[in-house]
């Protein structure tokens, strides 16, 4: 008996080391400072630039508001009290800038203690509607822009658990708003819910449902009702004033949009069978048409449960779908349908077809183009002219397309067609301009229109503004930046025809800030913005995109940062951190993007911060997977993901900055798969982080990431990237991190807890933080913290310490 007391007590004290319990940390002041640090308000600006929302938001949410009750269902995460995404992020006050020259002022009429969110500009852009979440609900506010006064104009009874709750009418004085109707039946407790009977799933013989692995799906019956239940909506038509009235009795919508003449509006609804193997946007659905005044025109599409789609990426489903209104058009109808059958595998010349049809959509169904590759949308000029858009991921390829929706047999003009990761060849975006209906049509100057680029190339980023003939195809460059000691990024034209653009100009140590440019015109850009830089403690950092090459010849780049207390000639170590990205050819995937003029700012997820504290940082640096022809990226993915680690560890060794013994590599999601690899194939590391990943791509068996094949088409590739398959291999200290409640495909908890387990089990040096309530990424101010006190332990004690 005494023997099995001491092993009794033997076994507790090694449970007592291997479980922590400790309260939530913060990291050193250094890194502190830094976290804490308020930041800039976010913007909306108006179309002209003349008035401008400043949002004021908090750094983080807290840990309280994330402990909030909370439904998972359907894809959707829903405050059952507030009717509301439970992950809304809220700003906590507006101030407002009237006019170019006007004053910064704070809005009136507001309570304390907002949290304000769906942010929406009225047609005539006079008025911001937004709403206010409470205790016990959401209300509709509006800003009147010209007073800078806020007001109420509903009760705390708006839903706003699925996509946007309200929505104009066209002549911005009524919206259109989604109610918690009266009849709303209570919902099943599922935790204290004595169940009925089984959960029963069924396979038909021959149908293939070759799904990703989505979170936060329906479960059970219980689960159906309660979504149900939080997803009805009456409809009401609310006044500036306050006044309502019922415009559509209780249904499950999902979406309301207005024909650009205002007389017409398309509802989409949500029906039954609900899926327990997918999310709600791929729930059976109707789209019908009513007039503003809620009288029922035709239903225009019925989709079916969506769970059995061909294999790929570029599978759709058939008949009618991206259904949307033409813009420069009163009440026109467009769509497109795919002539494949939805399968990437037929070969056809043609994958898709767009059609339209007029108000009041009982007249012809015209066909007015079709595309090569998968269609991705259209941006409307008028009656002769539109640009259309195709892509296809396997070959990357994208085309844009002049077309005459008047006359279909007018065969279409390829205006690009080009590799859409290639961004040194990216033409840049088409200009747009609102028209009499206040929607979006391309700004037209007789033949010409306009293109805003970002000027990617092997010298920098130099944003440009092109003039091109539409009919010639010919550009003339009407503006390139020349900066070269900051970073201007072009935001949005203001008039194209009179040269005015809104920029963003940065640099290393300045805050991005907007400003009117004249590009017609030699004097300097007017601000419209002032935001001081909150990071003083890093603002005179060392920074540099440095540039080396893999040993296959692959030019790649990263942002290298020196440590602010850096002393000439003395070795640091390293922190490495990136994200793998899949490329189907070597001279896209040698491209730069990184600029040392940008804004050195530290995200929450950033490791910047140890800059502070005496390490070199690699930040993004280059991991680029390449499969050229008909090979796939992944088929060789672990020599490229050490190829590209061991350049870049050479490539600072070589400058003389660091100690390469004491290198960690760290990545979140992919870049979490990365790193847990890394460790497992290589002695480059004397650490490593991984946050929010997955190890065992068993478990999500129809593909993952850029990869299109299933389990069972390719297990080699499955098997040989796992980490967990190859945890026997893994000896170098690594921290995992993960969020409880992830909600992202793939990366759920268990692949965090099995993998430690199997680590564990094998002996590896590695240490599991579960961060309680944190979905895929991290939102409360105490979890972030902490996670950054975690990190800084562990490299202190792994790179720092012989």
């Amino acid at each position: 008996m005494k023997k099995l007391s001491l092993l009794f007590l033997s076994f507790a004290s090694i449970l007592c080391y291997t479980q922590e319990t400790t309260t939530y940390q913060k990291p050193s002041k250094e890194i502190l400072e830094l976290a804490e640090a308020e930041l800039a308000p976010s913007i909306r600006m108006d179309s002209k630039g003349e008035n401008i929302l400043f949002l004021n938001r908090s750094n983080y949410k807290t840990i309280e508001e994330l402990s909030e009750e909370e439904l998972r269902l359907g894809g959707l995460r829903i405050n059952p009290i507030t009717n509301i995404g439970s992950r809304t992020r809220y700003y906590t006050g507006i101030d407002i800038k009237i006019g170019k020259k006007g004053d910064i002022k704070k809005v009136s009429g507001l309570p304390e203690n907002v949290r304000l969110a769906n942010f929406t500009w009225s047609p005539d852009q006079k008025l911001m509607a937004f709403t206010n979440t409470v205790s016990k609900g959401v209300e509709l506010w509006v800003l009147d822009i010209a007073s800078a006064t806020a007001k109420k104009i509903s009760n705390a009874n708006l839903n706003a658990n699925i996509n946007d709750p309200m929505t104009w009418f066209k002549d911005s004085k009524s919206l259109l708003v989604k109610i918690i109707p009266n009849n709303k039946q209570p919902l099943i407790n599922t935790k204290e819910a004595i169940p009925t009977g089984p959960t029963i799933s069924i396979s038909e013989a021959g149908v293939e449902a070759q799904n990703r692995t989505y979170q936060d799906l329906l479960k059970n019956k219980n689960d159906e009702f309660n979504f149900e239940q939080l997803v009805l909506s009456d409809i009401y038509k609310i006044d500036l004033d306050g006044s309502s009235s019922l415009w559509k009795q209780s249904d499950m919508y999902l979406n309301t949009s207005f024909s650009p003449d205002g007389n017409y509006i398309m509802v989409t609804t949500i029906k039954k069978p609900f899926s327990y193997l997918v999310p709600y946007s791929r729930f059976p659905s109707n789209t019908s048409i009513y007039t503003a005044t809620g009288e029922f025109v035709k239903t225009v599409l019925e989709v079916p449960l969506i769970e059995d789609l061909p294999k790929g990426f570029m599978a759709e489903r058939t008949g009618k779908r991206d259904l949307n209104w033409r813009n420069d058009k009163p009440a026109t109808l467009y769509w497109a349908e795919a002539l494949d059958e939805g399968n990437p595998e037929n070969n056809v010349p043609f994958r898709d077809e767009v059609f339209q049809q007029d108000a009041p959509f009982d007249g012809p169904i015209i066909s007015i183009l079709k595309t090569k590759d998968r269609f991705r949308g259209i941006t409307w000029g008028n009656d002769n002219l539109a640009i259309a858009y195709d892509y296809w991921w396997n070959t990357r390829n994208t085309r844009t397309y002049i077309f005459n929706p008047s006359n279909p047999l007018e065969t279409p003009t390829v205006l690009f067609d080009r590799n859409y990761q290639d961004v040194y060849s990216d033409p840049g975006s088409f200009v747009t301009v609102k028209n009499n209906y206040d929607e979006s049509v391309l700004d037209l100057d007789k033949n010409n229109a306009f293109l805003l680029g970002d000027g990617y190339s092997e010298k920098g980023k130099f944003p440009f503004v092109d003039e091109i003939n539409l009919e010639t195809k010919q550009t003339k460059r009407l503006y390139q930046s020349k900066l070269t000691d900051k970073l201007e990024n072009i935001v949005f034209a203001l008039n194209a025809k009179a040269g005015e653009i809104v920029v963003q100009i940065e640099s290393k140590s300045e805050y991005p800030n907007y400003y009117i440019r004249n590009i017609k015109k030699r004097i300097a850009p007017i601000p419209l913005t002032k935001f001081e830089n909150p990071f003083k403690s890093i603002q005179n950092v060392s920074k540099e995109i440095i540039k080396y090459k893999r040993e296959d010849g692959l030019e790649l780049t990263g942002t290298l940062y020196l440590p602010t207390n850096y002393v000439k000639g003395k070795k640091y170590p390293m922190i490495m951190w990136a994200y793998p990205r899949e490329y189907k050819d070597k001279s896209s995937a040698g491209q730069n993007t990184s600029n040392s003029n940008e804004f050195t700012f530290p995200s929450y997820g950033s490791p910047i911060y140890w800059v502070t504290k005496g390490y070199v940082v690699l930040d993004d640096a280059s991991f680029p997977i390449v499969g050229e022809g008909d090979e796939q990226p992944n088929d060789t993915f672990l020599k490229q993901l050490v190829s590209n680690a061991k350049a870049a560890i050479d490539a600072v060794d070589l400058l003389g900055y660091i100690d390469r013994t004491k290198v960690a590599v760290g990545g979140h999601s992919y870049g979490a798969f990365m790193t847990a690899n890394l460790l497992s194939h290589s002695n480059l590391f004397a650490a490593g982080i991984a946050r929010s990943g997955a190890y065992n791509r068993t478990l999500t068996p129809f593909g993952f990431q850029s990869e299109e094949r299933n389990y069972w088409e390719a297990p080699e590739i499955y098997n040989t990237m796992s980490p967990f398959m190859h945890a026997n291999t893994m000896k170098t200290p690594l921290l995992l991190i993960h969020g409880e409640a992830d909600n992202n495909s793939g990366t759920y908890p268990l692949q965090s807890e099995r993998y430690f387990n199997a680590l564990k089990g094998l002996g590896a040096p590695v240490r599991l933080v579960m961060l309680p309530k944190e979905s895929h990424g991290y939102a409360a101010k105490e979890s972030i913290l902490h996670m950054l006190w975690e990190q800084d332990q562990w490299l202190e004690k792994h790179l720092k310490t012989n």
